[in-house]
């Protein structure tokens, strides 16, 4: 039972970081208000392919709660019915979350495919935690309250995620959420490294205290970096709505204050872990994942000046953010690691 638990917790740890990755994709296309209500898609389990779909005509069924486009709103059936020959407004109720009302088949896909990886992800938590009771009610009850606890958490993730939509993409939202996913992938690897059987055989790590001090600020340091991040990605996305994407090379003429930090604060980050990559090494403590944290670095900065300096070539922002998700990912359970009880 503990090995099919370690198994779907691995599986709920994949599908979180594939939510990011399909949640970067949203971001990259500009689909966040691909699907403008919800949990729904204009009112489908499955969404629209055709604008035709979302039109008002006449002798048609429509289901209670589905969604048309009419006059530049929404609006909302309040039963089923099958229209007659002209639209009656009786029928419908218009949609008071948002003001937002265009349709684009790529961005509704797009984001129907976030959702849809969200709702596959909430499944195997939902899964580990019902697992979690069998495999450790004798015997780490912490577990127990650990992976229900994630489960509770994606059903918060999963309202943030709502209210983004309702908001409209509102920055500090968006922001919200993407940290919140950082810190459900962060609780996953939690569960993984405390489940492990302390009698197996497990890397020896020396102990120095410095090393653990630096580890922490690392971490520190690449969340407060993610949130600058998500700020200017916003300002981009708007600058680019402006713009057009023909202008690609006039989105950073004037940026925010916080991009200039974003940009410093990296040789910051850089510099800390380079410190802990060289202070492994001298003092041989163990750590194999500081090679793999130098490395996620380096993509990240090399993304980072793609998009500066080659006008954001497709895809390179999704590549930056995903990348910065994994190196959270890394320094945090380097973090774990430090804090076994078998070290030397």
């Amino acid at each position: 039972m503990k090995t099919n638990f370690t198994r779907i917790t691995k599986i709920s740890l994949i599908l979180v970081y594939l939510v990011i990755v399909a949640g970067a994709l949203v971001r990259m296309t500009g689909s966040g208000m691909g699907c403008p209500d919800w949990p729904r898609c204009f009112g489908y389990y499955i969404p629209p392919t055709d604008i035709s779909e979302l039109q008002w005509s006449a002798n048609h069924e429509f289901s209670k709660g589905q969604v048309i486009i009419k006059d530049e709103k929404l609006w909302v059936a309040k039963e089923t019915f099958t229209t007659g020959t002209e639209y009656e407004g009786s029928n419908w109720e218009m949609y008071t979350k948002h003001d937002y009302a265009e349709f684009n088949p790529v961005h509704t896909w797009v984001e129907y495919i976030n959702r849809l990886a969200g709702a596959l992800a909430g499944m195997a938590v939902f899964g580990m935690a019902v697992l979690s009771v069998s495999a450790f009610r004798k015997t780490r009850s912490s577990i127990i309250f650990l992976s229900w606890l994630c489960v509770f958490l994606m059903g918060f993730q999963a309202w943030l995620g709502a209210t983004v939509v309702y908001s409209v993409l509102n920055p500090v939202k968006i922001t919200i959420h993407m940290v919140m996913a950082l810190v459900i992938a962060g609780l996953i690897l939690y569960i993984l490294d405390k489940a492990k059987n302390p009698s197996a055989n497990l890397p020896v790590l020396k102990q120095d205290r410095l090393f653990k001090t630096l580890l922490w600020i690392s971490l520190a340091l690449t969340l407060v970096q993610v949130v600058l991040g998500t700020q200017v990605r916003q300002f981009v996305d708007e600058r680019v709505k402006m713009l057009g994407y023909e202008n690609m090379d006039l989105v950073l003429d004037n940026p925010l204050v916080a991009f200039y930090f974003h940009r410093t604060f990296s040789f910051v980050v850089f510099g800390i872990n380079l410190w802990l990559y060289l202070r492994n090494r001298k003092l041989n403590l163990g750590y194999s994942k500081t090679t793999w944290v130098m490395w996620l670095l380096a993509a990240e900065i090399a993304s980072g000046i793609a998009m500066y300096y080659l006008d954001f070539p497709f895809g390179m922002q999704s590549v930056h953010l995903v990348t910065a998700s994994v190196l959270f990912g890394v320094q945090f359970y380097m973090i774990l690691e430090s804090r076994r009880k078998h070290l030397a």
